[in-house]
């Protein structure tokens, strides 16, 4: 008589109802010893149960959604050596005259009763609304499910190239690279993954005033929502000593009649920089696949005004003086504040300068203007004192925060960057090489 053993759920801690993601054999299975049986997945990993001999599956108890504890029963398994079983044949092949052939081995059970029995187990790994099941718990560890749902997207629509259909972590790259990446439009199932924030009447604590959000406003939080959740941010700073800097933007300043500020040297010193370093002044082709590398330099920068943040944009900076570049940015800020940017003023833009300066603070993490994949964050230069290698000297020093888009730029290339600016703004003779 051949041996049947009840696999049951083995000791998986302080877990219950853990659910069943995936079911790997079915009745009639031949397996090894340590074979796994069904994958279970609790909140931090999944696990196989094994089968603890080698034989025959008779009988499956679980399916893909079910809830399991410690001992709860897994499958039944034959361990006498036999081969497999054969599937029960067809109701057509019922005839009499071939059934005692056909069950000549014994035991001999009669046709109608495996077929009944195997009828109601052969749909369980694979039953008709397991799409259904597959649709709300799909195939993916813990980790590849806290990596997607950091990035807003719904495992539902990933395919899956890993065995029987799990969903790994570079499914969901290819995913979001493949939606996230262009202009067109979206996966619905992208940001279906982020729970919205539930809405709350203040009324009830205090007096409120519901004042409508500017249109500038509303196009800018949409903007930079599509670009914090598309762009993977990293923000490297540093700073720079713009001693030396200052001065000479004061008496120039005072021999030109000029009011010349910050902003166009540092602008100049990112275009000098953006030649060296030209994968900064790129963008991601909307596949996912490619890079394009712009041959035109246009920087724009950010303008705080009463209705909102704008970026006009100053063409072909590489091209043009500082005296130039301040005239013109001094022009398009006014503009800005006073509302008449055109559409093109706001186009074409490589790279993008956000300067807080003339408010204060120190570093900040700017979001990338996408599809850029740079922006430079600039804070209030503030005198330290400074080491020179003998004594400590005040120093004026900026401080600077370089964001990037880290799909198209490593760490090491942004640390580069930054430091290529530093040296060109502490030492406004490199500007020339």
């Amino acid at each position: 008589m051949a041996k049947e053993v009840e696999v049951r759920v083995p000791d998986i801690g302080d877990y219950h109802d853990v659910p069943v993601i995936d079911v790997l054999v079915k009745p009639g299975d031949r397996v090894e010893k340590e074979a796994p049986l069904v994958t279970l997945e609790s909140d931090k990993a999944t696990m196989d149960v094994p089968a603890p001999e080698p034989g025959v599956v008779k009988r499956i108890a679980l399916k893909v959604g079910d809830k399991v504890s410690q001992g709860s029963t897994v499958a039944v398994l034959e361990l006498d050596g036999a081969p497999a079983p054969a599937v029960p044949a067809p109701q057509e092949t019922k005839p009499s005259p071939q059934a005692p052939a056909a069950a000549a081995p014994p035991p001999a059970p009669p046709a109608p009763k495996p077929a009944d029995t195997n009828e109601g187990l052969s749909s369980v790994p694979l039953p008709p609304s397991e799409p259904a099941l597959r649709e709300a718990l799909p195939h993916a560890s813990p980790a590849v499910r806290k990596f997607a749902r950091e990035l807003g997207v719904d495992l539902r629509r990933v395919a899956g190239s890993g065995p029987r259909g799990r969903i790994t972590r570079e499914d969901v790259q290819t995913f979001v690279k493949k939606n996230l990446s262009g202009p067109g439009p979206r996966d619905p199932g992208l940001g279906e993954g982020i729970p919205k924030i539930p809405a709350v009447d203040f009324a009830q604590f205090g007096p409120v005033e519901t004042r409508p959000l500017a249109r500038i406003r509303k196009l800018s939080a949409a903007h930079l929502h599509r670009a914090w959740l598309n762009v993977p941010h990293v923000t490297q700073t540093d700073e720079a000593d713009i001693t030396e800097l200052e001065a000479f933007r004061k008496a120039q300043s005072a021999e030109l009649g000029l009011k010349l500020t910050l902003l166009p040297f540092i602008m100049k010193a990112v275009s000098v920089a953006l030649a060296a370093y030209p994968e900064f002044n790129s963008s991601l082709a909307p596949d996912g696949e490619t890079l394009i590398l712009k041959k035109y330099c246009h920087i724009g920068f950010a303008a705080d005004t009463d209705m909102g943040l704008v970026v006009p944009v100053v063409r072909d900076v590489d091209k043009k003086g500082i005296a130039a570049l301040a005239r013109e940015c001094a022009e398009l800020a006014a503009r800005a504040r006073e509302g008449k940017l055109k559409a093109e003023d706001m186009k074409g833009g490589c790279f993008s300068i956000s300067s807080l300066g003339g408010i204060g603070g120190g570093h900040f993490t700017p979001i990338v203007n996408a599809p850029e994949v740079a922006i430079l964050g600039v804070s209030r230069a503030t005198l330290k004192p400074v080491w020179d290698g003998g004594q400590f000297q005040p120093r004026l020093m900026l401080p600077l925060s370089l964001s990037y888009d880290h799909r198209v730029i490593d760490g090491a290339a942004a640390a580069r960057f930054i430091v290529h600016l530093v040296k060109l703004l502490t030492d406004l003779r490199r500007l020339s090489l």
